[in-house]
Order: structure tokens, then C-alpha cells, then sequence
């Protein structure tokens, strides 16, 4: 880290607290050459995640419009936000380890529902139906065949 002063490189840190507001640690740094004292943020750098959609187009990951789609599904269910979001965040911590940076639609919706196919059969046909488009009863009776 260069100090911000007199551009040394030389430098020790005196106090680092996690800012859990930034999601960042801040340290506190004193210039080993000029002796005065920065502070300096460092951040986790994320790789950005595009969804590939059914028409070929991409778009940005946004785990607030997966959640609003599971709380639609579990809309009058005994499931918790909690619940919920635990969901989205194991899904989104899923997708940043497998260090993809593409990811299709499909693939995303087949994730959420067998987390809610463990979590509540109701949400889960919800979310089947919306997400499988059904054109006739028929391939709706085979969903529920197979569960």
C-alpha cells in the first residue's frame, strides 16, 4: 500500500476493524518513512454473475428478484423470510464457488426448486407452474406424479 503522502510503499498497520456496513475491513496505517498515518478500506472484489435467459439475452444477477419470485411461491405458506433467505443465499453462494460467470435460467430455476421441494410441496408447485409454463393439465398431473 502506497502512502498517500509521500508514495512509500513502507508501511505497518496499526488497527484493522472489520465495518461490517461496507462489508469491508478498515485498516489504520502509519508511513514508515514520513510517519504519518491513512486509513485504507479493503473490500472483496466479486466477480458479476449474468443470467443467461430462455431468449439468449443477458441480464445481472439480482438475488432481490429471486427472493420476490420465492415469496410469491410461498405466499400463504408457513415458510419464513428467514427461510426464505437463507434459500437465496445458499443459491447465490452456489453460484460465486463454482466460478462461473454465466449462468442459465434454467439452471437457476431448477435450483430453487428442489430448495423448495425440501422446504414446502405447495411453494414448490407454485413455483413448478410459473416456472415450467404448463401448457396442459397433463403435463401439470406429471409433475405431481413425480414428487
Amino acid at each position: 500500500m502506497k502512502c498517500i503522502y509521500c508514495g512509500s510503499e513502507d508501511n505497518k498497520v496499526l488497527d484493522s476493524r472489520n465495518n461490517d456496513e461496507l462489508n469491508s475491513i478498515r485498516r489504520r496505517r502509519e508511513c514508515l518513512k514520513c510517519g504519518r498515518r491513512f486509513t485504507t478500506y479493503e473490500t472483496v472484489e466479486t466477480t458479476p454473475i449474468l443470467v443467461i435467459k430462455n431468449d439468449g439475452s443477458r441480464q445481472s444477477f439480482d438475488p432481490e428478484k429471486l427472493k420476490n419470485g420465492i415469496i410469491k411461491a410461498c405466499e400463504k405458506r408457513p415458510v419464513s423470510i428467514g427461510q426464505i433467505e437463507e434459500i437465496v443465499a445458499n443459491i447465490e453462494k452456489t453460484i460465486q464457488n463454482s466460478l462461473v460467470q454465466e449462468i442459465r435460467s434454467s439452471k437457476l430455476g431448477e435450483m430453487v426448486m428442489d430448495a423448495l421441494k425440501n422446504l414446502d410441496e405447495v411453494a414448490y408447485v407454485r413455483f413448478a407452474s410459473v416456472y415450467r409454463q404448463f401448457k396442459d393439465i397433463e403435463s401439470f398431473k406429471k409433475l405431481l406424479e413425480n414428487m
